[in-house]
């Protein structure tokens, strides 16, 4: 329900925006997503106590003086419709619709060792032949004992786990003895 809600603000707000300020207000958004994953300050915003003027004030100070026009009037309808917790499904649906845009999506490389500048290349030459798309991977730690490539937003999510390859090929030697 929160994203179909979201997904209104996200094109009321990309319909008014020009281009050359797309990045800046893409910006902006990933920063507040990124404060309102704090504990304290989603319990703030949800606070029947404190009053929406109050919440607004709070929102802006965080922003600073660099905010134009357009999303200083963003953030006030947000704050007037009580809606400001919805700045971390708005900030994901813009990044998800601009990825779409720029055909450029983010992925993650889950492995237990660290891969080789030249390996994550690879993987992402053939991830971008396989889509069509460009690939940026990221590499993370993980216990898995393989390998696990995950691109959400194309619904991409491949595993290689050792245990699972040498039980397929032990299951082939026996089927074929």
């Amino acid at each position: 329900m929160e994203d179909l809600i979201a997904k209104r603000y996200v094109k009321a707000l990309l319909d008014v925006t020009p281009e050359n300020k797309k990045t800046h207000y893409i910006d902006t958004l990933n920063a507040l997503s990124e404060a309102f994953g704090s504990s304290g300050v989603v319990t703030l915003l949800e606070s029947p106590v404190i009053s929406k003027e109050d919440k607004l004030a709070m929102v802006m100070a965080s922003l600073g003086s660099d905010l134009d026009e357009k999303m200083s009037n963003f953030i006030k309808i947000l704050a007037d419709n009580r809606r400001l917790g919805l700045i971390p499904n708005i900030a994901s649906i813009i990044n998800m619709q601009i990825q779409k845009e720029k055909n450029q999506y983010k992925g993650i490389v889950v492995s237990n060792e660290a891969l080789s500048q030249a390996s994550l290349d690879s993987l992402q030459e053939t991830l971008a032949k396989y889509t069509g798309s460009k690939i940026e991977l990221a590499q993370e730690s993980g216990t898995i004992d393989g390998l696990k490539v995950s691109v959400e937003d194309l619904g991409i999510e491949a595993n290689f786990s050792k245990d699972k390859v040498k039980q397929e090929l032990i299951d082939f030697i026996k089927k074929s003895l």
